[in-house]
C-alpha cells in the first residue's frame, strides 16, 4: 500500500477489469440506483448485466457484505444501510475496512464509490485511510513500480450531477493530508525525531510560501517556555515550538491549531512499562494532524488568520530529565509541581495555548493531542473526546465528525468541580490529577485551558485523540478531516462550506452570557 497514488477523477474511464480491477462500493439501496450504462465500460467483457444485477441481489449487508463479480479482478461490497445517530451517515469506518480487505490487487486499479454529495467527503477521507505511505518492508523496497488507483464517484440522491473539478482538487489536498499526518504518526522516532518533525514543517512552509518561526533548545528556557523545555530537554533531539502563520487580508479573526508533538513517549522518569510503551511513535498524532490539515486548508483558500502551533519533544530519560518534584514555570506564568512526569502532553500544549493566546492574539483556540490512555475508555476507540468552553462549539465538533468520519464525542466540562484535582502546597498547580477516578480525561484538558484562564473570553477547544489516531498498528491520520470539516466556513472551498456546521454569527449559548460574539464567530 505504501507506493500507492490515489487519483480522484470525474470519470475513471472504461477498461476491462482484468487489466485493471475494480471495486464498487456503496449502500446497497445506492447501488441498485447505478444503470448499468455507467459501470458496463467498467465491467465488460468479463461481467455481464445479468451477473450484475445477480451479484446485487446476493448482498446482504450485516453490517457490510461484498461479492466477487470476476475472480479477484472485480469486486462489488455493500456499506450498512443504516448508521445509528453516534456514527457518520457516510460509515466511513467501514468504507477503510473494506477497501482493505476487497480492492482486487494491482499496479492500475479503480475504486467507484457511489454515495450522496453529502457523504463525498468523508468517503474520500476514509479511502485515503485504507492506503498508508509508511513501510520499511524488505519487499516494498524493492517494488519500483508506482501504482495507482483512480476514484471516482457516482453522486445518488439530491445534486447528483457530475462531481466538479474544484470538488476533486479539495479531495485530493485533503486525503493528502490525511496520508501525510498518518505517515509521520507511523514512522518510529529514530527517524522521526524533533529534528525531522521541524524538516515536516519546512517542507509544508516551503511549499505554501511560508516561513515557520522557530524556538529552540536553551531558547524556549530563556523565553519562558518551561513546559516545552522541562519535558524535552534531556533528549539527544532539542524540544521546539514552531508555528506556520497564514494571514490573508481582509482576516476578520484569528485562528490557532495548537498540537502535541511528543514524537516518544517513555513516560520519563515516571517509566511507562515494556507493554505500554510500544506504540508511543503515536504521541505526536495532534500535531501531524495540525500539519496536514493546515497544509489542505491553505491551499483550499482559508480566508482568516491561521497559526499552526507545534509543540515538538521527545520526553525522554536521562541524566537532565525532569523529576517529580521539580517545579516549571510555564509561558503563562504560573508554576507548575511535577508529580508525574508522563502526564507531560499538558505541559507542553499549556505554554503552546499561552503563546496563541499572548503573542498570536488567537481570538479561537483549539488544540489536538493524544493526550490521554482514559480517553479510549470515556469515548471508545472511534470518538475522540472534545472538552470546551462553549457550548455551540461542543455540538459543532460533535456534528462536523458525523459528517467528515473523524467521529467526536463530548467530555464533561466543569472546571469549579474538576479543577481541585490539580491542587498543590508549593506551586499553582501539580500536574497530574489527585483521583485519577475523577473524569482523568476532562481534568487533563482543564489544565491546558488554566493557561490561558477559565475566564478568557474567547473559544477554546480541546480534542483528545488518543485512541483514535490510530487502528490496530497502523496509524488513520484522524483529525485532519474534522479540523478541514469543523473550520469550513473560513474556507473559500464550497465542498468544505457544505461539510462545515458552523455558521456565519451564532446564537449565545446558556453559559456564554457576556462573551464577545466577534470573537466566537467563524465567519
Amino acid at each position: 500500500m505504501a507506493n500507492v497514488g490515489l487519483q480522484f477523477q470525474a470519470s475513471a474511464g472504461d477498461a476491462d477489469p482484468q487489466s485493471r480491477p475494480l471495486l464498487l462500493l456503496g449502500q446497497l439501496h445506492h447501488l441498485h440506483r447505478v444503470p448499468w450504462s455507467h459501470v458496463r465500460g467498467k465491467l465488460q467483457p468479463r461481467v455481464t448485466e445479468e451477473l450484475w444485477q445477480a451479484a446485487l441481489a446476493t448482498l446482504n449487508p450485516n453490517p457490510t457484505d461484498s461479492c466477487p463479480l470476476y475472480l479477484n479482478y472485480a469486486t462489488v461490497a455493500a456499506l450498512p444501510s443504516r448508521v445509528s445517530r453516534h456514527n457518520s451517515p457516510s460509515a466511513a469506518h467501514f468504507i477503510t475496512r473494506l477497501v482493505r480487505t476487497c480492492l482486487p490487487p494491482g499496479t492500475q486499479r479503480c475504486i467507484l464509490m457511489v454515495c450522496e454529495q453529502s457523504d463525498v467527503f468523508a468517503s474520500a477521507c476514509a479511502l485515503a485511510r485504507a492506503f498508508p505511505l509508511f513501510t520499511h518492508r524488505s519487499g516494498a523496497s524493492r517494488r519500483s513500480e508506482k501504482r495507482t488507483v483512480a476514484v471516482e464517484f457516482f453522486l445518488v440522491g439530491q445534486d447528483n450531477g457530475p462531481v466538479e473539478v474544484s470538488t476533486l482538487q479539495c479531495l485530493a489536498n485533503a486525503t493528502e493530508g490525511v496520508r501525510l499526518a498518518a505517515r509521520i504518526v507511523d514512522t518510529p522516532c529514530n527517524e522521526m525525531n524533533t529534528d525531522i518533525f521541524l524538516e515536516e514543517i519546512n517542507k509544508v512552509g516551503k511549499e505554501l510560501g511560508i516561513t515557520p518561526t522557530v524556538i529552540r533548545d536553551e531558547e524556549l528556557k530563556t523565553r519562558g517556555f518551561g513546559g516545552i523545555y522541562g519535558v524535552g530537554k534531556a533528549a539527544l533531539h532539542p524540544p521546539a515550538l514552531a508555528v506556520l502563520s497564514h494571514t490573508p487580508d481582509g482576516a476578520t479573526q484569528t485562528i490557532a491549531w495548537v498540537g502535541k508533538g511528543i514524537v516518544y513517549d517513555t513516560g520519563g522518569l515516571s517509566i511507562k512499562g515494556k507493554t505500554t510503551m510500544p506504540g508511543m511513535k503515536r504521541d505526536c498524532g495532534g500535531a501531524a494532524a495540525i500539519l496536514g490539515a493546515f497544509r489542505a486548508a491553505i491551499k483550499q483558500g482559508f480566508k482568516d488568520n491561521l497559526h499552526a502551533v507545534f509543540c515538538l519533544a521527545e520526553n525522554a530519560v536521562g541524566p537532565n530529565a525532569t523529576r517529580p518534584d521539580d517545579i516549571h514555570l510555564l509561558y503563562s506564568g504560573k508554576t507548575v509541581e511535577i508529580n508525574n512526569t508522563d502526564a507531560e502532553g499538558r505541559l507542553v500544549l499549556a505554554d503552546g495555548v499561552a503563546y496563541a493566546c499572548k503573542d498570536l492574539g488567537a481570538d479561537i483556540i483549539l488544540d489536538m493531542a493524544t493526550l490521554t490512555g482514559a480517553q479510549g475508555i470515556a469515548t471508545g476507540k472511534y470518538h475522540a473526546a472534545v472538552l470546551t468552553n462553549n457550548a455551540e462549539w461542543e455540538a459543532a465538533c460533535v456534528k462536523a465528525g458525523r459528517q467528515c468520519g473523524d467521529l467526536v464525542h463530548p467530555l464533561v466540562y466543569c472546571p469549579e468541580l474538576h479543577f481541585s484535582e490539580f491542587t498543590s502546597a508549593v506551586a499553582d498547580m501539580k500536574n497530574s490529577v489527585a483521583d485519577r477516578d475523577n473524569s482523568p480525561s476532562s481534568c487533563a484538558g482543564l489544565f491546558i485551558a488554566s493557561h490561558i484562564g477559565f475566564d478568557w473570553p474567547g473559544v477554546w477547544v480541546h480534542l483528545d485523540i488518543a485512541a483514535p489516531v490510530h487502528a490496530g498498528e497502523r496509524a488513520t491520520g484522524f483529525g485532519v478531516a474534522l479540523l478541514l470539516a469543523l473550520f469550513g466556513r473560513a474556507s473559500e472551498d464550497p465542498l468544505l462550506n457544505l461539510v462545515s456546521p458552523l455558521g456565519c454569527e451564532p446564537d449565545l449559548q446558556e453559559g456564554d452570557v457576556g462573551r464577545d460574539s466577534k470573537r466566537r464567530r467563524l465567519v
